[in-house]
């Protein structure tokens, strides 16, 4: 029955959607215009972020991660450098991305290489960040098995007696993906949807349609 419902699900999208014109030749300028309006909006955490990595071998791996910054350098987010995303970016610095406003009928994709920040970025943003988390990500090893959530609460406990919250661990911080691909896709009514692509070169950003 599951999969007879899902099979049945439709959801008729809108009328206006994204043209060439309101693309304009700033894929970043659009992103940020785009992730202003779904705040606007009031969607739910817009900023995120699906991140996906690979293993040199091609081995996927995906995430929700939240968004941190998003300029002409490109996407920031935040993790443990030894978290599995984190290993798989060491070996293989290469990430996509996609972030979903479904009540914008809105879609965001990124591709690029990817960089950790300076890590006076990573210590400013750390040091942001509330008290609770900031012991976390000190206190969590992050994507290793652990015994149970009593093993997580201990660490937390020693986290925090060691004032852990006062400086940023060596082994967390940020990364940014240098945006090579972006794409906007806007839902338009019977299937038939937006797909404007950016890729960017020597030369600088192009921009072209892609079929739905």
């Amino acid at each position: 029955m599951v999969n007879e419902d899902l099979a049945r699900m439709r959801t008729e999208y809108a009328r206006a959607g994204l043209d060439e014109s309101a693309a304009g030749d700033d894929p970043i300028a659009l992103a940020q215009v785009w992730l202003a309006e779904a705040i606007a909006a009031g969607v739910h955490e817009p900023n995120a972020m699906a991140v996906a990595t690979a293993t040199p071998a091609g081995e996927p791996s995906v995430r929700i991660v939240l968004l941190k910054g998003l300029d002409d350098a490109g996407a920031v987010f935040f993790t443990n450098y030894a978290s599995r995303k984190g290993r798989e970016l060491a070996e293989n610095p290469r990430a996509a991305a996609v972030m979903l406003w479904h009540p914008l009928h809105r879609q965001l994709r990124l591709e690029g290489a990817v960089e950790r920040l300076d890590p006076q970025e990573s210590d400013a943003y750390f040091l942001a960040r509330p008290e609770g988390a900031r012991i976390s990500a000190a206190a969590s090893p992050q994507s290793q098995v652990v015994a149970g959530r009593d093993e997580l609460e201990r660490r937390w406990q020693e986290a925090e007696a060691a004032g852990a919250a006062g400086e940023r661990p060596a082994g967390w911080g940020g990364y940014r993906i240098a945006p090579e691909v972006v794409e906007f896709w806007h839902g338009r009514e019977n299937r038939l949807h937006d797909r404007i692509r950016f890729t960017r070169s020597d030369a600088g950003w192009s921009r072209d349609r892609l079929a739905p």
